[in-house]
C-alpha cells in the first residue's frame, strides 16, 4: 500500500481512528462532556480530509481520485458521489454527538462504547457509499449494521434488548439476501467488479424473455433488491423499523433514520448506475410499485400510533417510498441520462436528514425529561419548552412538505424527475405520492395539537444543555435554509450523480 493509497481512504481512516480514541478516552474520564467534547471536535480530521479531496478532485478534472497501481482501484471510488455523501454523514454523526449530551448521562457505563459504536458504524456507511466491488460493499455492510445493533440493545431493558435482537435478526437476514445474491452474480458473470457485471450482464440483457439473459442473474438482481428494500426501511421489507425505534436509544434511532437511510440509497444508486446500467427493461414499474407501497402503508399505519418513536418508524418507512419516486425515475429513462431523477434522491436525502434530525432532537430533549414517549404525554409543550415545542412543529410540517421547508422543495424535485419520464404509471405514482402526502398531514398535524391545545398534565419547565441546543438549531435552521435557497445543496446533488452518468 502506497502514501496515495492511505491518502484515498484517510477520511475512513481518521473516523475509524477517532472511535478508538474515543474509547480510550472514556479509560480516563468519566466526564460526559469531554466524550462529546473530543467526538465532535475529532470530526474535523475527516470533515477536512474529504473537503482536501473535493478539492484535489476539482483541480484535476477527473471523474475520480486514482492512481495506476493503487490496492484500492476498482475496489473503492472516490468522487464527487461518495464525498457528497462523507459530508452528509459526518454532519449527521457531528449533530447527533451533540444532542447526546443529555442522553447518555443515564448511562453510568459505557459512554465511551456508545459514541465509538456511533463513530464506527459512520466509517462503515462512508466506506459503503464508495465501494465499487461487491466483497467490499458486503464488509462495509457488516461495519455498518453490527456496530447500530449492539447500539439498539444498549439500554438496561426488555425493549431495548428486543430492539437489538430484532435488528440483528432482520440485518442477518437482509444481509444474507444480498450475499447469497453477489455469490450468484459472481457466478454468472465471473467478476466482483461493477464495471465487468454491467459488461457482462449487458450482453446478454436483450437475449431471449429473461432479463439479463439467465435466470440466475436475474435472481441475483431480486436478491440485491430485497436486500437493499431491508435497508431503505422500504415496504414490504419494513417489519423491523417499528420495534426497533420505539426501543432503541433515541439519539441512536435518529442517527439509523437519516444516516443509515442514506447509505443505502446511495450504494443503491452506485449498484444500479454502474453495475446495472440503471437495471434497464420494465424494472422502474416495480420499483414504482416498492414506491407506492411504502408511502401507502407507513402513512396508514402511522395513523393509530400513540407512541411518537413509533409514529417515525412509520413516517420514515412513508419518506422511504417517496425515495423510490426518484430511484424510478432514474430506471424508467435508459441509462438515466435523461433523467433528473438521482439528483432528486440525493437533495431529498439531505433534505429529510435535516427536518427528521430536527424532530428527533426535539424528542429526545422532551423524552429525556418527561421519561415518556407517548404523544399525549406531550401535551402542553408549547407552555412547558416553547423552543423545543416550535422547533418539532416546524420539523413535523416540514416532513409533511409545506413550504419554506426543505422537504417541500425536495418533494417538487423528485415528483417533477417523475413526471420528467413521460410514462402514465409514473403519473399516478406521483398522484400517489401527493395523495399520501395529505394523509400525513393528519398524524404530524395531531402532534402539533396535543402541544399546542391540550392542557399542560404538569407545568414543569423543560430545558436542555448548550450542546443540544446547538445541535437543535443547526438543524432548524438547515432545515429551512434548504427550503428557502436550495441551489447550492441542488448544485453539490447534481455534480455528485454525473460521475454516476459517465459509470452507467
Amino acid at each position: 500500500m502506497t502514501v496515495y493509497d492511505l491518502y484515498l481512504i484517510s477520511p475512513h481512516l481518521a473516523l475509524a481512528a477517532l472511535a478508538l480514541v474515543v474509547i480510550a478516552v472514556d479509560l480516563l474520564t468519566r466526564r460526559t462532556g469531554v466524550l462529546v467534547g473530543v467526538s465532535f471536535a475529532g470530526l474535523a480530521a475527516p470533515a477536512a480530509l474529504s473537503a482536501w479531496q473535493a478539492v484535489d478532485l476539482s483541480a484535476s478534472g477527473a471523474n475520480e481520485l486514482t492512481a495506476e497501481g493503487s490496492v484500492i482501484l476498482y475496489t473503492l471510488s472516490i468522487d464527487q458521489f461518495s464525498l457528497f455523501f462523507n459530508f452528509l454523514i459526518l454532519a449527521a454523526v457531528g449533530l447527533v454527538v451533540l444532542v447526546s449530551n443529555d442522553y447518555v448521562r443515564r448511562m453510568e457505563r459505557l459512554q465511551g462504547e456508545y459514541f465509538g459504536l456511533l463513530l464506527l458504524s459512520a466509517t462503515g456507511m462512508m466506506l459503503l457509499v464508495a465501494a465499487d466491488e461487491l466483497i467490499t460493499m458486503y464488509i462495509a455492510l457488516e461495519l455498518t449494521t453490527l456496530p447500530l445493533a449492539a447500539l439498539a440493545a444498549f439500554l438496561p431493558n426488555g425493549r431495548s434488548s428486543e430492539a437489538g435482537m430484532k435488528f440483528l435478526i432482520v440485518g442477518a437476514v437482509s444481509s444474507a439476501l444480498m450475499l447469497y445474491g453477489m455469490a450468484l452474480l459472481y457466478g454468472f458473470t465471473g467478476s466482483t467488479r461493477l464495471e465487468e457485471i454491467a459488461a457482462a450482464l449487458s450482453g446478454g440483457a436483450n437475449s431471449g424473455i429473461i432479463p439479463f439473459g439467465s435466470m440466475a442473474a436475474l435472481l441475483a438482481v431480486a436478491l440485491l433488491l430485497a436486500g437493499f428494500g431491508f435497508k431503505m426501511s422500504a415496504a414490504p421489507f419494513q417489519m423491523w423499523v417499528p420495534d426497533v425505534y420505539e426501543g432503541a436509544p433515541t439519539p441512536m434511532v435518529a442517527f439509523l433514520s437519516v444516516a443509515s437511510k442514506a447509505a443505502a440509497f446511495g450504494l443503491a444508486l452506485r449498484v444500479f448506475y454502474v453495475g446495472f446500467d440503471a437495471l434497464g427493461g420494465d424494472w422502474w414499474v416495480l420499483l414504482a410499485g416498492l414506491a407506492a407501497l411504502s408511502m401507502t402503508i407507513g402513512n396508514l399505519v402511522a395513523i393509530v400510533q400513540r407512541n411518537i418513536k413509533r409514529l417515525f418508524g412509520y413516517s420514515t418507512i412513508a419518506h422511504a417510498g417517496y425515495i423510490l419516486v426518484g430511484v424510478a425515475a432514474i430506471t424508467t429513462v435508459s441509462g438515466g441520462a435523461a433523467s433528473f431523477g438521482p439528483s432528486s434522491v440525493l437533495f431529498y436525502l439531505a433534505a429529510y436528514t435535516a427536518a427528521n434530525l430536527t424532530a428527533f432532537f426535539a424528542i429526545v430533549c422532551i423524552g429525556n425529561r418527561i421519561n415518556s414517549d407517548e404523544i399525549e404525554d406531550y401535551a402542553g409543550m408549547l407552555r412547558r419548552a416553547p423552543f423545543l415545542a416550535i422547533t418539532l412543529a416546524l420539523a413535523l410540517i416540514a416532513l409533511i412538505g409545506v413550504p419554506p421547508t426543505s422537504i417541500f422543495i425536495a418533494k417538487i424535485y423528485i415528483f417533477a424527475a417523475a413526471i420528467n419520464t413521460g410514462e402514465s404509471l409514473m403519473t399516478w405514482l406521483v398522484i400517489i405520492g401527493v395523495v399520501n402526502s395529505v394523509v400525513s398531514a393528519y398524524y404530524y398535524l395531531r402532534v402539533i395539537k396535543v402541544m399546542f391545545l391540550q392542557p399542560a398534565i404538569n407545568t414543569e419547565r423543560l430545558g436542555a444543555s448548550w450542546p443540544v441546543n446547538v445541535a437543535l438549531g443547526i438543524a432548524a435552521l438547515s432545515m429551512l435554509w434548504l427550503g428557502v435557497a436550495p441551489d447550492t445543496i441542488l448544485g453539490a446533488a447534481e455534480r455528485a450523480v454525473l460521475v454516476l452518468a459517465a459509470g452507467g
